[in-house]
């Protein structure tokens, strides 16, 4: 079984920072990707980040482009989520995803929950006016 354990999150003001961190244990698998995805009270979870686990290349949702930022470490089998100037519209619970690789599975497919495997509980951002 794999595990995905996020912290990081809490409540800040406008403008502020936090730094979202995802660590996986448990079974050994071969990932593709890892994301961060957000889920606002009454809405649809959506996109936030992706990255590529063996060249590092990533993607962001346009509303996060500039201030948000995803990384990993492989060493630690550990994704991260910098967020910079963040926006009340920010607030969200925020997910950490893993996918195992497959053959029809392409860097593409991490901006897609269907691209996701494994799921963490979420960790609450709240940004204040």
């Amino acid at each position: 079984q794999v595990q995905l354990v996020e912290s990081g999150g809490g409540l800040v003001q406008a403008g502020g920072s936090l730094r979202l961190s995802c660590a996986a244990s448990g079974r050994t698998f071969s990932t593709y990707a890892m994301g961060w995805f957000r889920q606002a009270p009454g809405k649809e979870r959506e996109f936030v980040a992706t990255i590529s686990w063996s060249t590092g290349l990533s993607s962001h949702t346009d509303s996060v482009k500039g201030r948000f930022t995803i990384s990993r470490d492989k060493a630690k089998n550990t994704v991260y989520l910098q967020m910079n100037s963040l926006k009340p519209e920010d607030t969200a619970v925020y997910y950490c995803a893993a996918g195992e690789k497959g053959p029809s599975r392409t860097f593409s497919s991490g901006l897609y929950y269907s691209g996701y495997d494994y799921w963490g509980q979420g960790t609450q951002v709240t940004v204040s006016s």
